[in-house]
């Protein structure tokens, strides 16, 4: 409506023998053609001023704001592939850990059981020779009560053979040199 009023003010203005006879060259409406393309170009520069330049900032905002959304998208994704590149390093390295972890551990049981195989073979031999020492100890007071008894019966023997009575001390000391020379033989 702004623009029909328009164009009627500038044909109200205008000469119209002036856009009549413009109108009647070879069958053209220049006059109108005029117009138009006046009424054209002023229409392009209020949409140029009003219209293009707020809507080109607006396109140019959005293609910036677009433009940064790729750009974080990006940054997201490769901050993504460092991350899982980097939980997957920490997960070998914690299987290295536990591998090692579980051989120590079987290292360290295999010693501890070589450790008590030979704390039971020293205490095996300790106890043995303690066992022989005492069997030998044992013997040898056997062997000393034996020679005491026999030394007895033989000093009992010995006063009733010859029906008199030596001091035991005389009989006793014959007994042991005796005894002494017999063990020697053997």
């Amino acid at each position: 409506m702004f623009l029909d009023t328009f164009v009627l003010a500038a044909a109200n203005v205008a000469d119209a023998g002036f856009l009549q006879k413009l109108n009647n060259v070879d069958g053209l409406n220049l006059g109108d053609i005029i117009v138009t393309v006046f009424l054209f170009l002023l229409l392009m520069i209020l949409l140029k001023k009003f219209a293009w330049g707020p809507l080109m900032g607006i396109m140019d905002q959005r293609a910036e704001m677009i433009a940064n959304e790729i750009e974080a998208a990006e940054k997201s994704r490769t901050e993504s592939k460092d991350l899982l590149e980097e939980q997957r390093s920490l997960l070998k390295e914690a299987r290295n850990d536990a591998q090692s972890i579980v051989e120590n551990a079987r290292e360290q049981g295999e010693k501890q059981r070589e450790d008590i195989v030979k704390a039971a073979r020293n205490e095996v031999g300790r106890l043995k020779e303690e066992a022989t020492q005492e069997i030998a100890s044992e013997k040898e007071k056997a062997v000393a009560a034996v020679r005491e008894e026999f030394v007895s019966l033989s000093v009992l023997a010995a006063s009733k053979v010859l029906g008199k009575e030596i001091s035991e001390e005389d009989n006793r000391a014959l007994i042991e040199e005796t005894i002494a020379k017999a063990g020697d033989g053997q």
